[in-house]
């Protein structure tokens, strides 16, 4: 009967049995929620929340850059860019982000192949993991305090060691420096993983017909990465385009950018409208690579997982003198990574850095006493956004993962903006929406857990759904047929499924509560504050030993936290999910 039905008028037949098949689509969709009370309730609580704390702080934040006395108008934006230090920082900008991309990439394939295609002991590789581990869980300007230890103008390196009196490390270089260093582990964890699942019968087909292993390298093994290189890129360059610590140490007014600039323009000159329409700036880039990314995830094919044994494990490793070229090449830059973190305790321990190296804990002293409030109100906000976010990551996973409902990949979407977007926009958009009724929530702590929950639970959203995508859907279906209802077997079946994904998700928003500072920075105030503010503020204002001490402590913290919560799997029997592989 459907194939004598004659196609619709002004189409043909394919492009009208597609619309019915959508019709009928979002039909059953429709019915699917009808019968399922607890589903559609659970979707419309999802859907205001994110529209309450994701869609309505950027709406807030296009309002106040693009609508003057009730009508639109570019003024503000136009009036930035008249301006010549604001079009500097924008190329400033771009040009950080490209070369820390660019380089960051690269010491992420050479840690990444040095890992996979080599023959170096467990203990090598356990080195190499630590030296990436350090600056992904600690606050993001910690680099740029050790980097000033060690190579500035009374720096360990410049001045201790090499007697250099006139070193001047801030400008684009002091920046690109630190910015590699913290995220090059990002494409290192990235590329570690593709090398890693390349079918070896590939390469071997390839010896076996007379290719070098340059020419293996460069015809086979390099092709087949290219898709996670350019991934790794993106990354790396909204990530440096977001960064707003770094620059603001080791850039200052030498080498404005545009985060620093936003910062700048609000708590300087007092003008929201104008920091609104420099985030404008930043946010047009920023979402331009999510959708790029996620067109590029969405339809890559790396074709090397076959499902058939490789031919042999040995043809993959390069030879001697190779490997102990690339270890030597990666221990050297793990080695100046643990010089900058030891500098950093090395700092925290002494009277006065490059005056006075006089051993004291005079720093830990302050640290525990006028930080006292810093550290309670780090540690409740950490550890109340931590089981929210965790559960509602998991909640939303589910829900896009293994639901059909109107709205679906819209909800997906949605769910990880405030994840791709710079901290500093997300920041201002929070205290433009939430600074006065109906929901008024600044100065509370609820506007930090918010940001928190909503910005970095994107972590814990993707841990499910990688979960549920390797899980037979039939699992659960056999619980429904036996008369449980959508809750019970979400709280029966799946939740002990997918509570890996649920601790990485613990994790990360852990990890992120006690770090993060461009997102925050602007929802502080004098009832709660935040560690990495009082580590901002010694870095600005000179007092790098209690900055340093600081530092340490979030780093001790994060470490034990981390500790616990993989003591707790082990003791579960559940398997460990790499979380930090999930930082961007």
């Amino acid at each position: 009967e459907a194939a004598e039905r004659p196609p619709l008028e002004g189409g043909n037949g394919v492009s009208s049995t597609s619309a019915i098949m959508r019709r009928e689509k979002r039909r059953l969709e429709l019915a699917n929620l009808a019968r399922d009370p607890v589903l559609l309730l659970t979707v419309v609580l999802v859907w205001v929340a994110m529209f309450i704390f994701i869609l309505w702080p950027l709406l807030k934040l296009m309002q106040a850059a693009f609508v003057d006395k009730g009508h639109l108008s570019a003024k503000a934006l136009i009036s930035i860019l008249s301006r010549p230090n604001n079009r500097l920082a924008l190329r400033n900008s771009l040009l950080l982000g490209g070369l820390v991309a660019l380089i960051g990439t690269a010491l992420g394939y050479l840690f990444a192949f040095t890992y996979t295609r080599t023959n170096i002991s467990a203990f090598w590789r356990g080195m190499i993991d630590v030296a990436c581990l350090l600056p992904l869980i600690s606050p993001p300007f910690t680099l740029a305090l050790a980097i000033l230890f060690a190579l500035g103008p009374r720096g360990l390196i410049t001045y201790g060691i090499l007697g250099l009196k006139n070193v001047n490390l801030y400008g684009l270089q002091g920046a690109l420096l630190a910015e590699v260093l913290t995220y090059f582990p990002i494409a290192y964890l990235t590329l570690r993983g593709i090398l890693a699942n390349v079918d070896l019968s590939m390469e071997d087909a390839a010896f076996s017909l007379g290719a070098s292993r340059l020419r293996v390298f460069l015809t086979v093994t390099l092709p087949l990465t290219i898709p996670g290189i350019a991934n790794a890129l993106l990354v790396l360059f909204a990530s440096s385009l977001a960064d707003f610590a770094s620059p603001l140490i080791l850039s200052g007014a030498r080498f404005p950018v545009l985060p620093t600039q936003a910062y700048l323009q609000i708590t300087g000159l007092y003008d929201m409208k104008g920091g609104a329409a420099l985030c404008f700036l930043l946010l047009v880039p920023s979402l331009l690579i999510f959708a790029i990314q996620r067109q590029w995830v969405g339809k890559r094919s790396y074709v090397t997982i076959s499902g058939k044994s490789a031919a042999s494990g040995d043809g993959r490793l390069v030879p001697p003198w190779v490997s102990g070229l690339l270890l030597a090449l990666c221990l050297a830059i793990s080695v100046f990574v643990f010089f900058l973190y030891g500098s950093i305790l090395f700092g925290s321990l002494v009277r006065a850095w490059g005056a006075n190296h006089t051993f004291t804990l005079e720093n830990y002293r302050y640290v525990f006493t006028f930080g006292r409030k810093a550290i309670r109100d780090t540690l409740i906000i950490a550890l109340t956004a931590m089981p929210i976010g965790g559960i509602y990551g998991i909640l939303v996973g589910y829900l896009v993962s293994r639901k059909s409902f109107p709205g679906r990949s819209a909800m997906e979407f949605v769910s990880m903006i405030n994840y791709s977007l710079p901290g500093i926009i997300v920041g201002i958009g929070y205290l433009l929406a939430f600074n006065n009724p109906p929901i008024a929530l600044a100065g509370t702590a609820w506007i930090l857990i918010a940001a928190y929950v909503f910005r970095y639970s994107a972590t814990g959203i993707r841990a499910t759904v990688a979960t549920l995508h390797q899980m037979d859907p039939a699992i659960e279906e056999a619980s429904t047929s036996l008369g449980a209802g959508t809750a019970v077997t979400f709280r029966k079946i799946t939740v002990p499924l997918i509570a890996p994904a649920f601790f990485a998700g613990l994790e990360i928003m852990f990890i992120r509560a006690m770090t993060a500072i461009s997102a925050t920075i602007f929802l502080i105030s004098v009832n709660w504050t935040l560690i990495t503010v009082r580590i901002l503020e010694g870095a600005t204002e000179l007092e790098l030993g209690h900055a340093a001490g600081f530092s340490m402590l979030v780093i001790a913290i994060v470490f034990i936290t981390m500790g616990i919560l993989r003591w707790i799997m082990r003791r579960a029997g559940m398997s460990e999910y790499s979380a930090v592989a999930q930082i961007r």
